[in-house]
């Protein structure tokens, strides 16, 4: 074993270092003077464009300073990477590579946006993922994309404008994309695509146009999916802003109302939520079976507005004679019940809504022109004009509402066309159930069972003026009676263009002569992006992106759009790719404020990532503010929200932090309460990783250069250690990658940085560096080699997670002689286990000795700063004893102790010493010589022996269970009664060092 330092030579060292200050401190009046005298001579000897990176021209790779800097800026360290990483071209991947394929598609934001906080959790992640991959010797392919979701008119030219915005967001944020790829899903080639997709769909019977029901938006005045709608339960009376109205309006109500009976047979009551729909109703429904309406079975009840007659009809489907009155009134054209019972009973369908939401000609003149829920109001005036009202109740009820308008959902009839998704639904369901596709965290996977199984048709045309025009041309025939664009859904022909549609229209029409007219509608934007793992790899063509990366490897997102995204990637890739169109789904948790209140604009709590990034000042986050048009109300409460949580402004954090600190949420399943105090933490952590890289630099020295290979056998313990501690985080970080555990991987490469090797390693390796005797030159140069192999496999580690700070410092690290040393961290080898690193006896060994550590620091009196006192442990067993003396020196160095000396049981015990029990085996003391609190010292012992009665009660009480010794494995007993023992003698310390405080 390579000689340590002893505690003599320790001594030794410490008492010239001592000596030193106090001349310093005796000349100068002071520490604190003495100190900033030595900085001030330091400084003037310094040049301070040393310090200073020099500009990089753009694509170039960073120019360093000679000096490190000697605080770490997030933005000077981020500055010039990527640009120089992206114009290397190390973000591509190479469809005829030999290396097997991982693959990620970006899902695609929108590309008049900009990035939130929850985009930047996706970067985040995916970047990580991709890096380690790449790293891994993989083919890795990152593809971004944008969406053409939310451009009113001349996308291209929105998207040439804005979508630099949002790129240029994205590399901010380390995105290490294949930008060679770069798609929208408007572009010619993704165009082509989609109508290919429709086209086929439709010739396979999947895809039909039929009047139904749908949602209607009347603010956005399209239909819209059931996945858009957002349901808002209530649970009574309601008061709600709804877009376009000036004052709230009513909902959670229930209002009776009579309709007069013909031949004078009196009247019958009926209920509602939705009044003003009344204007539509075209019967009245009652149960067959229900005797007080069997006399009035076929009769008619009056329209009091416009004397429409009401059939009184019999549905036992619909009509429950045990609520309310018994009686259901049926307005077939706004209602999905009604709807049903209207085709069943082939009822009139009367819309009495415009696009945009008011009362059209159907109502009646009375209402004509008035927003819908005006007339609720006018309705009921009207009714009680008449005496026909009778009573509003509480109503608990499901409120639907648009998620992209936040206006009232309205059911129209509307001709549209629609995916018929039963069969591709069942093929989602088989994916996943067999495995083929893994969904994770798994617990989703009963949520994609249940909405698979339920699954309705999809909506997917849209009355907007911008999107994928749909690929269908109506027939008109010559001499046609009725000739309004759509009334006859029989004369649609679907196709690739104009041309196929006309050649279409003659075969079908044969010597007739016609006009077409495309249909004016757009394709649910879900329509294209659901296409996106083909399209970017260039379907419809045979290409070789699409042979060499499809099916892709995961999709990673959010769990929100599992159905409206996800579910569509798989039903459309299986159909029209023949396979699924990745192997695994992983599912990041919604972002919230550190309140776990959800992000909105009007409670002020939005987190923009470049204002964590960038850092800003409270005025700049008000301001912000006052840009996003909020009412007043909001704005009062948004600035109030801002001035509480953000005191002082956001700090400057860094890219590498934010993405850190994402990550490491990621265990909190499915909500992230974001707290930026701790982003702010992992930005000071990255100036505690600076300074680890500057110490080593100063003690690696000018001319050291690391050796090919290291004998770790012939290393000083510490050295030893670290590299098999090093070795167990590396195989953390690699399983929990592998398993989808990310925040997993960030603690096991954070706590060795933190916890081993700056807490603990620099430290013990220092006073090797301080003592400049010959006789430890072997000891010096192996911790040398230990220090130079841990920076450059921790920084290789942490390189997926935090980009831009690990590439300056790996640039900075030597590297071993006769190496082909890559270019970049990002394109080196991730670092892998090391069979002959591990030493577990060793680390079992070292962590004896560092709770040692941690309980004699924690006997210190906080009232001591530099004083060193003598320390003492009681080994009881040679064992224990041979291990507190074998790393005695690391124990003092480490716990800055004066001495330590070894006791056995049969010495006495120091007078005036504070008592800590490590284990049943180990019993440390600090003399505190005159600062010995007794009672302080017996309080510190009674939550020990509390702390430890617990957990012996907790395991006496599992080992007395029924069946325990029946149940229980053997080797699990004997851990058990192991721990028991352990417990007790642990109890019998205690009690005695208890008895001598009490002398």
């Amino acid at each position: 074993m390579e000689k340590q330092l002893d505690e003599k030579e320790l001594e030794l060292e410490r008492e010239r270092k001592q000596k030193k200050e106090q001349k310093a401190q005796a000349t100068s009046g002071g520490p604190k003077k003495s100190e900033k005298k030595q900085k001030k001579k330091g400084a003037e000897d310094e040049n301070p464009e040393d310090f200073v990176d020099p500009d990089t021209p753009s694509g170039e790779k960073k120019l360093l300073a000679p000096q490190m800097a000697k605080q770490y800026s997030p933005s000077a360290v981020e500055k010039s990477w990527y640009s120089w990483w992206e114009s290397a071209g190390y973000f591509g991947a190479d469809p005829t590579s030999s290396k097997p394929p991982f693959v990620i598609v970006l899902p695609p934001p929108n590309v008049t946006g900009a990035l939130h906080i929850g985009h930047a959790l996706t970067v985040a992640i995916e970047d990580a993922m991709i890096r380690w991959r790449r790293m891994s010797g993989y083919n890795a392919l990152w593809v971004p994309g944008v969406d053409h979701a939310g451009i009113a008119t001349q996308v291209l030219k929105w998207k040439d404008q804005y979508g630099g915005t949002i790129l240029g967001q994205l590399r901010k944020l380390g995105a290490s994309l294949d930008w060679s790829r770069e798609c929208f899903t408007m572009d010619e080639q993704r165009s082509i695509a989609v109508t290919e997709a429709f086209v086929r769909l439709h010739k396979d019977g999947l895809i039909y146009r039929d009047y139904r029901l749908v949602n209607w938006d009347c603010t956005l005045r399209t239909a819209i999916s059931d996945i858009e709608v957002d349901h808002l339960e209530l649970k009574d009376e309601t008061m709600l802003k709804v877009p376009g109205y000036g004052t709230t309006v009513q909902f959670g109500v229930l209002i009776s109302f009579a309709y007069p009976l013909e031949e004078g047979l009196g009247e019958i009551i009926v209920a509602t939520t939705r009044i003003e729909t009344m204007l539509g109703d075209t019967a009245i429904a009652v149960h067959p079976e229900d005797k007080r309406y069997k006399h009035l079975h076929g009769k008619h009840a009056v329209h009091p507005f416009n004397g429409r007659k009401l059939k009184i009809i019999c549905d036992a489907v619909l009509v429950d004679p045990t609520f309310g009155t018994g009686a259901v009134k049926i307005t077939p054209a706004h209602d999905p019940n009604d709807f049903e019972v209207g085709k069943r009973h082939n009822l009139e369908f009367i819309n009495i809504f415009t696009d945009d939401g008011n009362i059209n000609s159907n109502g009646g003149a009375q209402f004509e022109g008035m927003p819908r829920f005006a007339a609720r109001v006018a309705v009921i005036d009207a009714l009680k004009e008449k005496g026909l009202y009778k009573e509003t109740k509480k109503n608990e009820m499901s409120l639907g509402i648009c998620s992209r308008s936040n206006d009232v959902v309205e059911p129209m009839i509307k001709p549209q066309w629609f995916v018929n998704c039963q069969t591709m639904a069942k093929s989602g369901l088989d994916a996943v159930r067999s495995g083929k596709i893994e969904i994770i965290p798994q617990q989703y996977e009963q949520d994609w069972y249940r909405w698979l199984e339920n699954i309705r048709d999809w909506c997917v045309s849209r009355q907007l003026w911008w999107g994928h025009r749909v690929p269908a041309w109506y027939v008109t025939l010559e001499g046609d009676q009725l000739n309004d664009l759509g009334s006859n859904n029989d004369r649609w022909i679907v196709a690739r263009n104009e041309g196929d549609a006309i050649l279409g229209a003659q075969q079908k029409y044969p010597g007739k002569k016609f006009q077409l007219n495309q249909d004016p509608d757009v394709l649910d934007t879900w329509f294209s992006s659901g296409l996106f793992p083909l399209t970017v790899l260039g379907w419809p063509d045979d290409t070789a992106d699409l042979r060499a990366f499809y099916p892709g490897s995961v999709l990673e997102t959010g769990l929100d759009i599992l159905f409206f995204w996800v579910a569509r990637m798989v039903m459309m890739g299986m159909h029209l790719g023949g396979d699924v169109p990745f192997q695994k789904v992983y599912l990041h948790p919604m972002i919230r404020d550190a309140h776990g209140r959800k992000m909105s604009k009007s409670l002020g709590n939005v987190v923009d990532p470049l204002e964590v990034i960038n850092g800003a000042t409270l005025e700049g986050l008000i301001k912000r503010l006052e840009e996003g048009n909020l009412d007043p109300n909001e704005s009062i409460i948004a600035r109030e929200g801002k001035k509480k949580d953000f005191p002082d402004g956001i700090a400057e954090c860094g890219t590498d932090a934010l993405r850190f600190a994402l990550i490491s949420y990621t265990s909190q399943s499915d909500k992230i309460n974001l707290d930026i105090k701790r982003v702010v933490g992992y930005r000071q952590w990255c100036n505690k990783l600076w300074n680890a890289i500057r110490f080593a630099m100063g003690k690696l020295g000018d001319h050291y250069t690391p050796p090919a290979t290291i004998v770790v056998s012939a290393m000083p313990p510490i050295c030893k250690w670290i590299l098999s501690v090093l070795n167990k985080a590396i195989g953390k970080t690699v399983t929990s990658l592998e398993a989808y555990k990310f925040s997993d991987a960030t603690s096991a490469i954070y706590s060795w940085w933190q916890y081993q090797l700056c807490d603990v390693f620099i430290e013990a390796v220092k006073p090797y560096f301080f003592n400049d005797s010959q006789e430890f030159d072997s000891a010096r140069a192996a911790c040398r080699d230990a220090l130079w192999v841990c920076l450059d496999n921790g920084l290789r580690l942490l390189h997926p997670f935090m980009p831009f700070v690990t590439e300056e410092l790996w640039q900075r690290l030597p590297q071993p002689k006769d190496f082909c040393r890559k270019s970049s961290i990002m394109i080196t080898e991730y670092p892998s286990a090391v069979k002959e690193w591990a030493d577990d006896k060793l680390e079992s060994e070292i962590d004896i000795v560092l709770d040692t550590v941690n309980k004699l620091r924690s006997l210190k009196p906080s009232t001591d700063t530099n004083e060193r006192r003598p320390a003492f442990a009681l080994c009881r067993g040679q064992d224990i004893a041979a291990t507190v003396q074998c790393y005695q020196s690391l124990a003092v160095s480490l716990s800055s102790v004066a001495s330590l000396k070894i006791l056995t049981e049969s010495d006495e015990t120091p007078p005036d010493c504070s008592t800590a029990v490590v284990n049943k085996d180990l019993t440390i003391y600090l003399q505190l010589q005159g600062a010995l609190n007794a009672e302080v010292e017996l309080e510190k012992l009674r939550k020990k022996k509390d702390e430890i009665q617990k957990l012996q009660h907790a395991l006496s009480q599992k080992m007395d269970a029924s069946g325990y010794r029946e149940k229980a494995p053997p080797i699990v007993q004997e851990e058990d009664m192991r721990k028991l023992t352990a417990f007790l003698e642990q109890l019998q310390v205690i009690s005695e060092a208890e008895k001598k405080l009490d002398v």
